[in-house]
């Protein structure tokens, strides 16, 4: 009985961090937003049932660890080498802006300490990954080169979150007894010697271990291995080394991230990240004082402001030195303004060492809350908001000046195919088209894309095909076709106008990424529209029917009835029903049978023609295997040999016939 107290505030924060998650996901809101508010309803500071806030808040201390070793698991320097022209110099100058405006505003403005001010503006200038992930997952942006760059930033900030984490005791001395040198240098000392210890002999340790382990093909001792390594390395850096444990998370996940398991790891943990990062926000939202958010109301939505529309704006005058796409910083802009999980692990490493009050914490949580439930708005405006700044072209240019001009030899071009993104499919494209001797003209935004486009000697133009000019240069008057390979529907579908502007009878294919991008696309009138999902499930159908049996033709039939009513938004009498009840019925009618021509068969010696089994029995042979040879629609002939099988399709009482005849049961002359 006394684990009791233990076992209730568990159940009651995850139940609590259930609810409000679904809750959350109806109304199209990331899950954080839900088990912030989750938090709150069972804080001390709202009726009703009450956790304990110190014991949810040492289980969330998992959550901590958790979060920080994914991070470090899925970190990857090679990934943020491809945008480190963007990601490093934007993430640091836009940490240190946002910290610098976010700190004089509540140091001049508030009255905050310096370091209370200090650590609000580090915690409100760094994102929350959870959020940008999804958010750009929602919106189709995460694997372009605008998503890539974002995240290449946020990795950046990471980086420097976990940086602060090591100095952030040695802040807290300075700012409270003045700057202490020697806690500075004994802090770095520490933290030096445990990343030296970990990446000298961890990063041979710990995936020579899960290697061994692995081997014992155990799966409970392989996931206790992942605990123990977490776990281990997290709560060993902090009593040893002095170090925060979401520092000690961070480099167990980066040096489990070298293992060849590390995708594996990654599979096992997650049900553990998940529901401890749940209860880590739940225990965030605890320590919201409702009523004094209400009584502060103005610094809520001073500090709102700041992340919302702050930050963005800092984005955005960077995007006027760092070189890179205009729409590429307007993702940027709206990704990040909003703050996360390392926000509150700042802020609460903070909070431990005395550097904020609860209620300067909970201000810090107000702010995440407003921010996380507003960014999904944001990116449903982002085409406004293109538009809009494009009002303004002396601003757009210069912050868009780094676009690449087309050269002068693609307005020379004539009777080629012009192709929208070289992403996977594009680069099928341009392989096709080379095969058959056509030439290809590829927009691309990627300036590493566009450089392997030169080097295969193949016409390229950099820049945004949807949002910018650069069509015009494309020469589409004299093109043959346009393909628009891209998976958002609003870019697909202002790359169809502008494409429909300057062509009329232009050839266009386009890529939906959604049911309602086919609807768009078909009303902007799309020759022709590309559904890869609806596609591949239509592939997927087609082999599964043939596989259980049912008429090749029929199965066409079925397939395309279905294709034909999901591209035509105008249909009212689905042909995919009728043709269904086609399939079923020959289903029932039609059977494929296999028979073995032993020595003595009167069809042995005799050919398919001279045979004439279709006109002594109505049914058909579609297929002869010879061996290890499968002859499909065997030639009239075709000599029929002792071993012979034979694929015979008809109706059963044909079969039967076709038996007969095989088995010599009933006389038979060719």
């Amino acid at each position: 009985m006394d684990n009791l107290p233990l076992l209730l505030n568990i159940t009651l924060g995850l139940v609590a961090a259930f609810i409000g998650g679904v809750l959350a996901r109806r109304i199209k809101l990331p899950t954080i937003v839900g088990y912030l508010l989750a938090g709150i309803a069972i804080g001390p500071f709202t009726p009703g049932l009450t956790g304990d806030v110190d014991t949810i808040h040492q289980l969330s201390e998992l959550g901590v660890i958790f979060l920080m070793f994914g991070v470090g698991l899925h970190f990857s320097f090679k990934d943020l080498f491809r945008v480190r022209e963007i990601a490093i110099t934007g993430a640091l100058l836009q940490t240190f802006i946002a910290t610098l405006v976010a700190g004089a505003m509540a140091y001049f403005l508030w009255g905050w300490s310096l370091g209370a001010s200090i650590v609000l503006g580090l915690s409100i200038s760094v994102a929350s990954t959870v959020v940008l992930t999804r958010g750009l997952m929602d919106n189709n942006l995460l694997n372009t080169p605008h998503g890539q760059a974002a995240m290449g930033w946020l990795v950046m900030e990471d980086i420097l979150s976990v940086l602060i984490l090591v100095l952030m005791p040695a802040l807290a001395s300075s700012t409270n007894g003045g700057f202490n040198p020697a806690a500075l240098g004994i802090t770095l000392l520490k933290a030096a010697a445990f990343g030296i210890l970990m990446f000298f002999i961890g990063a041979r340790v710990i995936p020579w271990t899960l290697d061994r382990i692995a081997h014992t093909r155990s799966r409970e001792l392989f996931i206790l291995a992942i605990l123990a390594i977490t776990l281990g390395v997290a709560v060993g850096s902090a009593y040893l080394f002095g170090v925060s444990l979401a520092l000690g998370a961070f480099v167990a996940g980066a040096l489990v991230s070298q293992s060849r398991l590390s995708h594996q790891v990654g599979a096992d943990i997650l049900p553990f990240r998940e529901s401890f990062s749940s209860l880590f926000f739940v225990s965030v939202g605890m320590l919201v004082n409702p009523v004094f958010l209400w009584n502060n109301l103005g610094q809520v939505l001073g500090l709102t402001l700041m992340v919302v529309i702050g930050k963005a704006i800092i984005v955005m005058l960077l995007g006027l030195i760092i070189p890179r796409r205009a729409r590429t910083f307007l993702v940027i802009a709206v990704g990040l303004s909003q703050i996360g999980e390392f926000s509150f692990i700042l802020g609460q490493g903070g909070l431990n060492l005395g550097l904020l009050s609860a209620d300067q914490y909970s201000l810090i949580l107000a702010g995440a809350l407003i921010s996380i439930t507003l960014n999904p708005l944001l990116y449903k405006l982002l085409p406004n908001l293109e538009k809009f700044m494009q009002k303004w072209p002396w601003f757009w240019n210069h912050l868009d000046h780094h676009k690449a001009l087309p050269p002068v030899e693609t307005h020379m071009l004539e009777g080629h195919v012009v192709i929208i993104g070289y992403g996977r499919i594009g680069k099928h494209m341009v392989d096709v088209l080379g095969t058959l001797g056509i030439l290809a003209l590829v927009i691309e935004m990627d300036p590493d894309r566009i450089e392997e486009l030169n080097a295969r000697q193949v016409a390229a133009l950099c820049g945004d095909a949807a949002n910018s000019e650069v069509i015009t240069h494309a020469n589409l008057g004299k093109a043959r076709a346009l393909v628009a390979t891209l998976p958002e529907d609003d870019a697909a579908a202002l790359i169809v106008t502008a494409a429909r502007d300057i062509n009329p009878t232009l050839p266009v294919v386009a890529r939906a990424g959604s049911q309602e991008g086919v609807q768009l696309l078909n009303q902007i009138g799309a020759g022709h529209i590309v559904f890869p999902e609806l596609e591949g499930g239509l592939e997927m159908v087609l082999q599964l029917l043939v596989q259980l049996g049912y008429p090749l033709r029929k199965v066409y039939d079925y397939v395309e009835s279905v294709r034909r009513d999901s591209y035509n938004t105008e249909v009212t009498s689905p042909a995919e029903y009728r043709s269904l009840r086609g399939l079923l019925r020959a289903f029932d009618n039609v059977e494929i049978h296999w028979m073995v021509l032993e020595e003595g068969c009167p069809l042995v010696g005799q050919t398919l023609e001279s045979a004439n089994i279709r006109a002594h029995t109505g049914a058909s042979v579609v297929a002869m295997v010879r061996g290890e040879q499968l002859i499909a629609n065997p030639k009239s002939h075709a000599l029929f040999e002792p071993g012979d099988r034979i694929g015979v399709i008809g109706e059963p009482e044909q079969i039967e016939q076709v038996q007969k005849i095989v088995c010599g049961a009933e006389e038979f002359t060719g």
